[in-house]
Order: structure tokens, then sequence, then C-alpha cells
């Protein structure tokens, strides 16, 4: 019986934050991230990733100027696939390294991220994906869409241009410690309800 009351206590704790999970769903539909994975964790092959990453960036900049909506930073990122691939391709040349590079666009489960005075919630998010060799080294990420990546950027500024209020309140975290609670139960929650439609279709 411990075993059903732990269940319990679990579900209702999940399902008491379904809610706050239903706000987080729509947030991914705005975003487009960008996702750079090392070769390994060797000191060479993360420093080649950072710099991988600052040629990627200075790049997509001017491509994605007067974008306005994530379909079309997305659109732009697509037509200029070949033109990052290379850029990628040149910078691990320009750094003496010899590792194949593969850049597309992915559908990938990102966990709850903090960047700056915001946090993205857990979900699926199209991404500009960067594979350097055999890509098993940490990863880094960023917000490519809106451009948060950039230094000069503003997190909460440039949010509020694809976020509406109720999810800007999600990302900002208004209650502190109370939202890092809650962002992961949205993790948990997900899981969870993958793990139903597994088990029952």
């Amino acid at each position: 019986w411990e075993k059903s009351l732990c269940l319990a206590f679990a579900l209702t704790v999940l399902f008491s934050f379904a809610g706050f999970a239903a706000g987080c769903e729509d947030i991914p539909n705005h975003i487009l991230r960008l996702h750079v994975l090392a070769n390994s964790d060797s000191r060479e092959d993360q420093a080649l990733k950072l710099k991988v990453r600052d040629r990627i960036l200075a790049e997509s900049a001017g491509m994605l100027d007067g974008v306005k909506t994530r379909e079309e930073a997305e659109r732009a990122v697509a037509e200029n696939l070949p033109r990052l691939q290379k850029a990628a391709e040149d910078e691990v040349r320009k750094q003496g390294a010899s590792c194949p590079v593969r850049a597309e666009l992915a559908n990938l489960y990102f966990t709850s991220r903090r960047y700056g005075d915001v946090t993205l919630p857990a979900g699926r998010y199209d991404a500009l994906q960067v594979t350097l060799g055999t890509g098993k080294g940490h990863n880094w990420w960023c917000v490519l869409f809106p451009a948060l990546c950039l230094p000069a950027a503003e997190a909460p500024a440039e949010l509020q241009d694809v976020l509406d209020r109720g999810e800007m309140e999600i990302v900002e975290g208004k209650d502190g410690e109370g939202y890092i609670l809650k962002f992961k139960s949205v993790e948990l929650y997900q899981q969870f309800r993958g793990w139903l439609q597994q088990r029952f279709g």
C-alpha cells in the first residue's frame, strides 16, 4: 500500500502542474535554438566547439535580419545551410583540426535551460544543430531566434516580440524558486505522459 500511496501522491503533484505545463507547450513554437556538439570532452575539442559556435553566430547574424517569426527564421537557416556548413568546416580547418562537420535542422528535446534572466521550459524545439566529429562531447546551446545568443541581445526584450504575456511570465519566472520547481515538474509531467503514450498507445 505504501507504493500505491507514493504513486498517488506523485500523480497528484504532477497533475497539479498540468496547467503550468500546458502554458509551456506553445513556447517552443516561437523559438529556434542553436545546438553545437563537440567531438569529445578533450580540451582541444571543447575549444574547437566554441570557435565553431562563434563562427556560426557571426554567419547567421545577417541572415536573420528582419525576421519576425520562428518559421521565417527556420526558412532563412534552411536556405543557408550549405553556407553554414562550409563556414563551420572552414573554421575547423583554420583551427588545425580535421573532424567532419554536419549542420542540419532538427527537432530536439531540451530539458529546462536558463539563459540570463529567462528560463526556457523543457520540450521539443526546432534547432540548428552543428555536430563536430562524433558529437559525443559536452554540447553548447543558445537561442538563435529571437537573437538571444548575441552579446548585445536583451533576453526579455527580444522574447516580448514573439511570446504573449502569459508565456513571458513563465519564462521570466516571477516567483523565483517556485518556478524552478514548476519547470522540473513540467519535465516529469512530460516524461510521465510519454510513458503513458508508450504503454497504452
